[in-house]
């Protein structure tokens, strides 16, 4: 497992450090920044505060995936999906929750709220061409790999 020092600034000084589960987890735990319970309602998206700031080393990308308990268990994952912190950005990660369930639903103060992995990118220079190369596949869309 390759590890790297990521720095962490807290916005504010209640805020919690991000923190792994445990000693395989590839997401470390953001949490919640908040003194009072916040509530989501149905079909609603929340604006969740975390307190903190990263410095992210160029070639990396902070990605925000969905904790699956709490996507399982009371229907909040993230808004966008899979957030992205680029490694020139220095504000607050923030969390856009989105209550997907039929009813209001509780974030608790420092409940974790998503969690954070760090990986290594690739950019890619794009170039305009007239002809991609063929392939068995095609063009064939959704759903297209499993028909015989």
């Amino acid at each position: 497992m390759q590890k790297i020092r990521l720095k962490i600034k807290k916005t504010d000084p209640m805020a919690k450090i991000p923190a792994y589960g445990s000693n395989f987890a590839a997401g470390a735990d953001l949490y919640a920044l908040s003194d009072e319970v916040l509530k989501i309602g149905a079909g609603q998206t929340l604006l969740v505060h975390t307190g903190i700031s990263a410095e992210i080393p160029e070639g990396y990308v902070g990605l925000v995936f969905a904790r699956s308990g709490l996507a399982t268990k009371k229907g909040i994952a993230p808004a966008n999906k899979v957030g992205v912190i680029d490694s020139d950005y220095r504000g607050e990660i923030q969390v856009c929750l989105y209550n997907q369930s039929g009813s209001e639903q509780e974030i608790e103060p420092f409940e974790r709220v998503a969690q954070l992995v760090i990986m290594p990118y690739v950019c890619a220079d794009f170039e305009e061409a007239e002809e991609l190369s063929d392939t068995e596949r095609g063009a064939g869309g959704f759903g297209s790999t499993g028909r015989k």
